[in-house]
């Protein structure tokens, strides 16, 4: 052992520094390779005391012994060398005797690296003027400097004084306008004046620091390109900042065209006001601004339309002669989604067609109206010589397709094949299909070949991350697996099937984590996750000691649902063979099979007595009680949330292992707990497939989660949604508040996945609109959803066809939110009830919705041209057209 390896092992730094500062570069590299087989040896017991002091001292030793710039990149950005503790200043001690050359060729290397290898700016920064090179503008050294000028507020100085002593100032500058998602770098900073970046930016700019035509055109081009939301809004300001003169703004007015047309709203809405004031300056022609119009114009965002429409009439009311070029444009919003544009456009259009010269454009024009909605659409018969509105045919819904369950195709007949398929469903969150496929092909295989299936598995057991050979994975494998209150999605599942095959897990571990879970620490989810997760453990254990040749419980079906001949075909395998039933198994296997067929039902009951076994009787029992029924089900209110509970199931609990007996126990809306562990959403369609037949079970105990989608604006649990709505059973009260809550979710994708889900259960015959939309408009009444999001949501459905499905649920919704208003209630009338109102009046128009719907008159006739004023005059107009027409 030498003495500079007897030092990095150790870990002193400073004396290893010593001993290479008095060696030659031969010497140096002569250390390498010893170097190199250190760390191949720490990497496997990376976190242990001994590995951890040595690090630091391994990661200055493998800087100084290496000769080529490259090596000492890799070995500088290495990932297990990334935490070492070791200051940039430590590593220039080492480094600063190397040539001007190879320390240029050092710090563009560094730079080129990603900036989630961690390489410190201050090191390559530091490179960067001991070399005196041109300064890197990669994306790593350009986030790190923004980084670092940014956060030294604590010197007391300002930005714009930090960056005004900055000699790579403009190349820098430059490079942040090309270097994505680094908006939020650039808010860190105060939010105004010297402190702001944009304000810095804007103050350099005036001072000649930066050029001004580069950095408005790098800006310009930069919210051109798109990106964040984050990106865009640091962006924009530094452009607001930059002040930009009458003469640059018409420079750059197909910019702006393009930012009008397609950028995010904020962007859009700048952009729009500078197109805005040159046209009202009369430096834009009629031309493009008919060209830009007819973009926005088709765009959803209404406030952007309005203003488009209102500089529209502007420019009409001051020049005649733009009547030709300007209302074929206006003419392209008749066909807008939203009924209130439409009809400010059909207004702008009628104050002005007498403006038009052209026949061509009034024909045009007046071709355009017949996308108006049928109520504007009368009134442009006269006033713009449209066609007259045609007799209405017979409406017709258009729903989906019933969704059908995908049968599910026998395991993988190979063991190369269920390699493959097991090392997809890990990758990806694998549906209850993949998941049950590769489950009971892993049992199969295993039964058969376990050395076989070992084999092929070995490149997909290689990539877990469980598959480590030190403590470090040991320690925390077992933490994973052998936590008896642990919670296994899909991916987790087939981990533990792959770690029992491993040998990594005793089997006293496989034994104990399948208990039933303590009752005190338990939460509304246990019963779901424990009935999933004991299943899992006990073929994992059964693995071990005593192989099962194929599940019972693998569904027939994509649902979950299991057909009752074919687990008497399975019972009947198990008995020829002499193979002892998994308890567990067989008890997912009941809770599988189909028993709304009665008559199937009854003549699997028959095969399955004749079988002579326990089993047999057992399920032939199950067979002949009779279809699923459920228990009862009750609304709770807490505080703006409604939520339910289900009472006591008893055939759920009698002749059941311990382990599922929770399902059949009563379901309490208050007994949230701090011991929930369910934050992961992805096992949640599994668990619909533990109950297939029962849904509203599961749904009574996915409540909570779904109402946290609208109330507290999570994100993710509504993807269960879909897969409820196509299961069996009865939907229910429970069933329907889901969906209710997904409708009024906060983000987009929850909210489409809400409207899935609502449709299919249209498509199936299953939706209660009268009480889905009554628990809407209790929901919205009490604050816990927002009608705006719910009108998003309803618009989406009806846009699919669904016309008469969304007025069913409007006319139960809206009585209880106009019957508040027509109480004139102090807090007004809630935000958003204009669209909603929209809405219905969209679809009362397309389904020929006609009736009287109650309060709504009182809302028709209050004062005022407001959009809810105006869309409930709308609705009764539609509800009642001979009374309208009177």
């Amino acid at each position: 052992m030498t003495s500079l390896m007897e030092a990095v092992r150790a870990g002193r730094t400073a004396e290893v520094i010593g001993l290479l500062n008095a060696m030659t570069d031969a010497e140096r590299r002569a250390y390498f390779p010893e170097l190199k087989a250190l760390r191949k040896e720490l990497r496997a017991t990376r976190w242990d005391t001994p590995s951890r002091r040595a690090y630091p001292a391994l990661y200055v030793a493998g800087v100084a012994c290496q000769t080529g710039a490259a090596g000492v990149a890799s070995w500088i950005s290495a990932a297990d060398m990334r935490w070492p503790g070791v200051s940039p200043a430590v590593l220039l001690r080492v480094l600063a005797d190397r040539e001007t050359g190879w320390l240029t060729d050092l710090a563009d290397r560094l730079a080129q690296r990603p900036a989630s290898s961690g390489v410190p700016y201050e090191l390559m920064s530091a490179l960067v003027r001991l070399a005196g090179c041109p300064v890197p503008t990669t994306d790593a050294y350009v986030r790190g400097w923004a980084q670092q000028v940014g956060g030294e507020w604590r010197h007391g100085n300002t930005l714009v004084e930090r960056l005004r002593t900055d000699p790579h100032l403009v190349p820098l500058v430059a490079a942040l306008f090309e270097v994505t998602e680094i908006g939020g770098l650039l808010q860190w900073a105060a939010d105004e004046g010297p402190g702001s970046w944009h304000g810095a930016l804007g103050q350099l700019t005036a001072e000649g620091r930066l050029d001004r035509k580069a950095t408005v055109d790098a800006c310009v081009a930069r919210l051109l390109r798109g990106g964040t939301t984050a990106d865009h809004r640091a962006f924009l300001r530094v452009l607001t900042s930059l002040a930009l003169t009458r003469e640059e703004q018409r420079e750059r007015v197909a910019d702006w065209m393009a930012l009008t047309s397609d950028a995010v709203p904020p962007v859009a809405s700048h952009a729009q006001s500078v197109l805005g004031t040159l046209a009202l300056d009369g430096q834009l022609s009629h031309r493009r601004l008919a060209e830009v119009s007819g973009a926005v114009l088709f765009r959803p965002e209404r406030k952007l339309v309005r203003a488009q429409l209102v500089l529209l009439g502007k420019v009409l009311a001051r020049d005649a002669a733009a009547a030709d070029d300007l209302l074929p444009a206006v003419a392209q919003a008749f066909g807008h989604e939203d009924a209130g544009v439409q009809e400010r456009a059909l207004k702008l259009a009628q104050r002005h067609v007498k403006k038009v010269r052209s026949a061509e454009v009034r024909a045009d024009i007046a071709l355009a109206a017949e996308e108006l909605s049928p109520p504007l659409r009368s009134q442009a018969v006269g006033s713009l010589g449209a066609a007259p509105v045609k007799a209405a045919a017979a409406y017709e819904e258009v729903l989906p397709l019933v969704p059908e369950p995908a049968r599910l195709a026998p395991a993988a007949a190979s063991v190369v094949e269920l390699a493959e398929e097991v090392g997809a469903a890990l990758e990806s969150d694998t549906d209850v299909t993949g998941f049950e496929r590769a489950l009971d092909g892993l049992v199969r295989h295993a039964h058969r070949d376990r050395d076989a299936l070992l084999r092929a598995l070995e490149p997909v057991i290689s990539r877990r991350w469980w598959d480590g050979t030190d403590q470090y994975y040991d320690l925390r494998l077992n933490h994973q697996f052998g936590d008896a209150r642990g919670s296994f999605d899909a991916a987790g599942g087939l981990d533990l099937l792959l770690v029992t095959l491993r040998g990594k897990l005793k089997t006293g571990t496989l034994r104990g984590s399948g208990r039933a879970r303590t009752p005190g620490r338990t939460c509304v989810h246990t019963a779901l996750s424990q009935a999933f997760d004991t299943r899992l453990w006990e073929v994992a254990c059964r693995m071990r000691t005593d192989p099962l040749p194929f599940l019972l419980s693998t569904p027939t079906w994509s649902t979950g649902l299991l057909e009752p001949d074919e687990l008497v075909e399975r019972l009947d395998a198990y008995r020829r063979l002499g193979a002892r039933v998994s308890e567990a198994d067989f008890a997912q296997a009941l809770l599988r099979v189909r028993r709304a067929d009665r008559p199937a039902a009854a003549a699997a009951a028959e095969r399955a007595a004749a079988l002579g076994t326990a089993e047999g009787r057992r399920l032939a029992r199950w067979l002949t009680a009779g279809a699923p029924v459920l228990p009862a089900i009750r609304r709770r209110t807490s505080a703006s949330r409604i939520l339910a509970e289900s009472g006591e199931l008893l055939e759920l609990q009698e002749d059941f292992p311990d382990a599922f007996r929770a399902l059949g126990e009563p379901s309490s809306a208050f007994t949230e707990s701090r011991y929930c562990y369910h934050w992961d959403y992805s096992p949640r369609p599994h668990w619909l497939a533990v109950l297939p037949e029962l849904r509203e079970l599961v749904a009574v105990r996915l409540l909570r989660d779904l109402s946290s989608l609208a109330v507290d604006d999570t994100r993710g649990a509504a993807s269960v949604l879909p897969p409820l709505a196509e299961s069996d059973g009865e939907a229910g009260e429970a069933t329907h508040l889901c969906v209710a809550y997904g409708l009024g979710a906060r983000h987009p994708e929850d909210r489409l996945a809400a409207v899935d889900a609502l449709l299919v259960l249209a498509a199936r015959g299953q939706l209660d609109v009268s009480r889905l939309g009554a628990d809407l408009g209790e929901l919205v009444r009490d604050g816990a959803v927002k009608p705006l999001r719910l009108a998003e949501s309803l618009r989406t459905a009806a846009a699919t066809g669904a016309y008469a499905t969304v007025w069913g649920l409007l006319g139960h919704a809206l009585p209880p939110l106009l019957s508040d208003l027509a109480a004139d209630k102090p807090d007004g009338p809630a935000r958003g009830l204009g669209d909603l109102l929209a809405v219905a009046a969209e679809c009362a128009e397309r389904s020929g919705a006609r009736g009287d719907l109650p309060h709504l008159a009182r809302a028709a006739d209050r004062g005022g041209s407001s959009r809810l004023v105006a869309q409930a005059r709308r609705l009764r107009g539609a509800l009642a057209p001979e009374a309208a027409a009177a």
